[in-house]
């Protein structure tokens, strides 16, 4: 089940959740990032690092 980001992403200025991810599977949107569901590994290390508490599982939300 692949990652998801939610609205506490939107304006939020840290990047650590995209530098940390193996998959490269962060993409920028208009006002917060976005993963690519196809692209993401599953391996949840941007979890530990998203400073907004903003990943969660697709299954979790």
């Amino acid at each position: 089940m692949a990652f998801v980001v939610t609205d506490n992403c939107i304006q939020c200025k840290y990047t650590d959740c995209v530098a940390v991810c193996p998959a490269d599977a962060f993409h920028e949107g208009p006002n917060f990032m976005v993963i690519n569901p196809i692209e993401c590994i599953d391996c949840g290390l941007c979890v530990d690092e998203c400073a907004a508490a903003a990943i969660f599982q697709e299954d979790e939300l």
